[in-house]
């Protein structure tokens, strides 16, 4: 998949990451509609990639300080990968509410599409964990009893570009948390109503969320590094006892 315009910089703290974060809401697009005066034209993703490595050991390893080596040499803890993902939706629109023409309308026809296939994508995973549900299996809750879905239930991640890109955000090994913001006005009730509806789907997917690293490895990494500190500070001491003999022969040779 081929993403235009998308750019990665690295940050260190909070105060570049909300840089970064209004230096890309300046580069959304935003017109009037006859429902909103700053309506959002598309949709918009941040993502933060989070790296933590765990260095309390190394610091603890004597071995370390004798052969002179840092801390950041010998990052003998597990290193945790973190990716969020936030994403403001641009709302749903029906022309004739807003009266949008050339191109307004297609921007609201993209819209849309991309709208009706996540939609598709949560009814898809929702769907997954309905059938495998005890509960739904046996109708705790007095309601009529659904039947376990027949084979392999296909999620059209690839229907869009926004599905495909939070595909490991939506059905992987995350959470999910979803906002529905809604028109106080009486006139947009449909609109409303739908958005709820909408954001209700999102309630029935329940992913395992998991942490995604090896102990095993992360154990045995730790103790080859260990061991390579201990072999560099047993070698410095031997090459220190070597100078000293060489200087000791050289002066007993001095004395004849």
């Amino acid at each position: 998949m081929l993403l235009v315009g998308v750019e990665r910089k690295s940050a260190t703290g909070e105060d570049e990451i909300i840089s970064y974060l209004h230096q890309g809401a300046l580069s959304r697009t935003t017109a009037s509609t006859d429902m909103n005066h700053t309506s959002s034209r598309s949709h918009a993703i941040f993502t933060i990639y989070l790296t933590q490595q765990d260095r309390r050991s190394s610091l603890l390893l004597p071995s370390a300080s004798a052969a002179g080596m840092e801390p950041s040499e010998l990052d003998s803890g597990m290193s945790i990968v973190s990716k969020m993902h936030f994403v403001d939706l641009a709302g749903s629109e029906r022309i004739k509410r807003t009266g949008a023409a050339g191109d307004r309308a297609k921007e609201g026809i993209s819209i849309n599409a991309g709208l009706l296939a996540l939609g598709n994508v949560i009814s898809a995973l929702g769907g997954m964990t309905t059938a495998a549900s005890p509960s739904a299996a046996t109708g705790l809750h007095g309601g009529a009893v659904p039947q376990p879905r027949r084979g392999t239930i296909h999620v059209p991640y690839r229907d869009s570009k926004l599905t495909r890109l939070l595909q490991d955000s939506l059905g992987g090994n995350s959470q999910t948390l979803m906002l529905a913001c809604i028109s106080p006005s009486d006139r947009n009730s449909p609109e409303s109503l739908n958005t709820i509806r909408y954001a209700n789907r999102a309630r029935n997917i329940r992913n395992k969320v998991a942490v995604n690293f090896d102990k095993n490895s992360s154990v045995e990494l730790s103790m080859l590094k260990t061991e390579v500190a201990r072999l560099r500070g047993e070698l410095s001491k031997l090459k220190l006892l070597r100078r000293q003999s060489t200087l000791t022969l050289n002066g007993s040779s001095g004395d004849f």
